[in-house]
């Protein structure tokens, strides 16, 4: 009852000043079918992570009820998403649990990707409206061989005629060492910097937000300088780029995700100059934050303080969240907007 009384309110309260964005790694999140077009078929009932139809459920169960409290049960406006397998899986999430009263829709292409996980970009259609979207292809000159997931553009504009452009992002890993994956980063870099370029070419102004897990930190070259994304105290004249998570220390938590002892920040939010100085939507550097819900987080008994709840290490199943922590950044309208 309590629960219905909330909803009601929140539908009927006006329209906000603000509005978020996120990005959450959903950690493998699959459907548990067997897929006849796939080699990598382990998330199944019958395969090696014994992925069945009840841990499939808990899973999305967990997803949605941490999506419901950082967004306080409000509307999240546009979230970018990777690790998700297809449409189902989106739709089992979205429009099958309490957020569907959100009114969000989806934009997803199959990618190329070995074991099939691709980026996604969620957003309410109350709040925005897709213009254009398109699957951006991972190519590495210097091995041609090399397969990764695609980079998802879309273009949105809001009731306010805001026009937003956004990137989802889910860069090669450092699976392989970081020494043999260094040049992919770089790539994938190269190639959201020249779409950025081509995209500022034709509106000087445009509002531009790149997001996701790009498996590297804030300071390293694929994102500092092939990117070329800094932190806002950093900016020169030329600039382009803030870097909105370029500092820990200013995020309300120190990482996103933790290997052994130590936290980094592989999952980000960078956007254009023109959102920081913004007489409409804008967004200020203290408006960036790492999601540290306690349901997302465990004791960590090896490593000392907190761990992350995942759903998986290795083959073993614990029934958590994800390996990783979302990321929102807070959009803001100014009180001159009607």
């Amino acid at each position: 009852m309590k629960y219905c009384i909330l909803l009601i309110m929140m539908f009927l309260s006006p329209p906000p000043d603000s509005v978020m964005v996120a990005f959450w790694n959903m950690e493998n999140f699959f459907d548990p079918f067997v897929d006849s077009t796939r080699i990598y078929n382990e998330f199944t009932e019958n395969g090696g992570q014994h992925w069945t139809k009840t841990r499939f459920y808990a899973k999305r169960n967990n997803l949605y009820k941490a999506i419901l409290a950082f967004s306080k049960a409000q509307a999240i406006g546009i979230m970018g998403v990777c690790e998700v397998e297809n449409e189902y899986v989106l739709n089992a999430l979205f429009g099958q649990t309490p957020l569907k009263r959100f009114n969000y829709r989806w934009v997803h292409f199959d990618g190329p990707d070995r074991r099939g996980i691709d980026p996604a970009i969620i957003y309410s259609k109350d709040l925005f409206q897709l213009i254009h979207s398109e699957a951006i292809p991972f190519t590495n000159p210097h091995d041609t061989a090399m397969i990764s997931r695609d980079i998802l553009y879309a273009k949105f504009i809001d009731d306010r005629n805001d026009t937003i452009h956004c990137f989802v992002n889910h860069w090669p890993s450092k699976y392989r060492g970081e020494l043999e994956t260094v040049e992919a980063r770089n790539c994938a870099a190269g190639i959201v910097r020249r779409k950025v370029d081509s995209i500022v070419a034709v509106v000087p102004e445009a509002k531009i937000i790149i997001m996701g897990d790009f498996n590297d930190t804030p300071d390293a070259p694929c994102i500092r300088q092939v990117l070329g994304a800094k932190h806002l105290s950093e900016m020169g004249d030329d600039d382009l780029l803030v870097n909105l998570f370029a500092r820990s220390s200013e995020l309300g938590f120190k990482g996103t995700l933790k290997h052994q002892e130590s936290w980094s920040v592989f999952d980000q939010i960078i956007v254009s100059k023109s959102l920081i100085n913004n007489d409409s939507l804008y967004c200020t550097s203290s408006d960036a934050r790492i999601i540290h819900e306690p349901m997302l987080l465990t004791e960590d008994a090896t490593y000392h303080g907190l761990k992350l709840n995942r759903t998986y290490l290795g083959p073993k199943y614990l029934g958590g969240f994800s390996d990783h922590l979302p990321v929102v950044l807070l959009l803001r309208y100014s009180r001159k907007c009607p």
